[in-house]
């Protein structure tokens, strides 16, 4: 067991509870074991973290992340993943199945799982939704739901076929699961490696268009009316017209949620500038007009999560002409930084309201038990941290093996002091 911690004269925001007020909170044997008015614990022989006034907030909850193992280790594993994940304030992580090979089995969920994998934080792994994730025959979901996966999905390939998303949708809500989908007609974006427009036009690339995001979107909401009570997610939304197909699919009582990127409300296709292919991911960076969209959504409660699509790759592969390097980028570390200096500052989201979208909303948006909030008896899972900080993120400190972010020297705010996952100190910032 590891030494008691009393977490003392901090201001504890926990959007779970509504609270937000001066707190004590001690940390005893992996749980939450008092939480009171200052000066009200009293631990002897504890470790006593004197926060003078900081925050103290539940552990944050990222439901999209790439962590590279089984298969591809030269980019990232499981445990400087959830190092980098540390970092940045996480206490959960939910795995994507697009390793090598695909996560389609329970002894791959449960391998992922092992405490081998040295993993710093929890992992809740996502499993394929068809064999391979080649959008044919679905997995054993009820298998895999007992081997510890939270959701089935084939991120980062769309499940295409009308027939077998429907079949998916029905067996998943057989076992209580989600359907993630990763919306891209990928019939409509073959060749394509950046938003289409009049920026791609210039850059000489092709373009993906918006509609290959909105038209799947709106197929997966139809289906669902054919499926009552099935739950679908929608990863990484970045454009307008597929987050009102979101916005109407809820006001007709459809159990449909969404997740977007701190990439998709922080910069637009603009980054790209001379072929950066750090700002490049799938779905692209957009417009202003969808970028302004997707923080509409964050502020009015349509989105329901901020999702990181944490996407390490190594520095050949980003290396390479911009049609070529493979999509995506790092995130775990900048995530909060992110969020607090453009939701809070810019947009004036209330910072409560900020840290939903990274611990309550996203653990209810997956149905995720015992994550997301602070309460006496719960996991100790927290994040400790100075909203008001400024500081510089610098991509060469960074825990993960990955370096291929467009955020590299940028300003941020909100800089994480000390991590916590089931009563270990898992991050301190020197």
């Amino acid at each position: 067991m590891t030494k008691p911690i009393l977490v003392r004269n901090g201001r504890l925001i926990d959007p779970a509870s509504n609270t937000d007020a001066p707190r004590d909170l001690l940390v005893r044997d992996g749980k939450v074991a008092a939480i009171e008015p200052p000066g009200k614990i009293k631990a002897a022989g504890a470790e006593v973290i004197e926060m003078r006034g900081l925050v103290i907030a539940p552990g944050l909850v990222d439901i999209h992340v790439h962590l590279r193992e089984p298969g591809q280790s030269y980019k990232e594993t499981i445990a400087t993943g959830t190092a980098a994940a540390a970092a940045g304030g996480f206490t959960t992580v939910c795995a994507m199945p697009n390793t090598t090979p695909v996560n389609d089995t329970p002894e791959i969920t449960r391998w992922m799982q092992s405490p081998d994998r040295g993993a710093a934080i929890r992992v809740l792994p996502i499993a394929a939704a068809t064999i391979d994730s080649r959008g044919e025959t679905l997995t054993n979901y009820a298998a895999l739901k007992e081997a510890g996966a939270i959701a089935v999905t084939d991120d980062g390939r769309p499940i295409l076929g009308d027939a077998i998303m429907l079949e998916a949708l029905r067996a998943a809500t057989d076992h209580g699961l989600p359907v993630i989908q990763h919306a891209e007609d990928t019939r409509l974006t073959g060749g394509c490696s950046m938003n289409a427009g009049a920026l791609a036009f210039r850059l000489g690339l092709r373009g993906m268009p918006v509609e290959a995001e909105s038209g799947l979107v709106e197929r997966d909401i139809d289906l669902v009316h054919q499926v009552p009570n099935a739950h679908l997610h929608v990863a990484h939304l970045s454009t307008k017209k597929a987050l009102d197909a979101v916005r109407a699919a809820r006001k007709a009582g459809l159990h449909v949620t969404c997740e977007v990127t701190p990439h998709h409300f922080a910069l637009t296709e603009d980054r790209i500038g001379h072929y950066d292919t750090n700002a490049k991911m799938n779905p692209p960076l957009r417009g202003e007009s969808d970028r302004q969209a997707m923080i509409e959504g964050l502020l009015d409660g349509t989105i329901d999560a901020i999702a990181t699509d944490h996407a390490p790759h190594a520095a050949h592969e980003k290396e390479q002409e911009f049609d070529r390097a493979p999509n995506g980028i790092t995130g775990l570390e900048t995530a909060l930084g992110l969020a607090i200096r453009i939701l809070h500052l810019e947009h004036k989201m209330p910072l409560a309201k900020v840290l939903a979208l990274l611990t309550t909303r996203p653990a209810q948006s997956l149905g995720l038990k015992g994550v997301g909030g602070l309460t006496v008896g719960a996991p100790a899972d927290l994040v400790l941290f100075d909203p008001a900080q400024k500081w510089i993120f610098q991509a060469a400190d960074s825990k993960s093996k990955s370096k291929n972010t467009p955020f590299d020297n940028w300003d941020l705010n909100g800089r994480v002091h000390i991590t916590i996952a089931e009563g270990r100190v898992v991050y301190r910032s020197a």
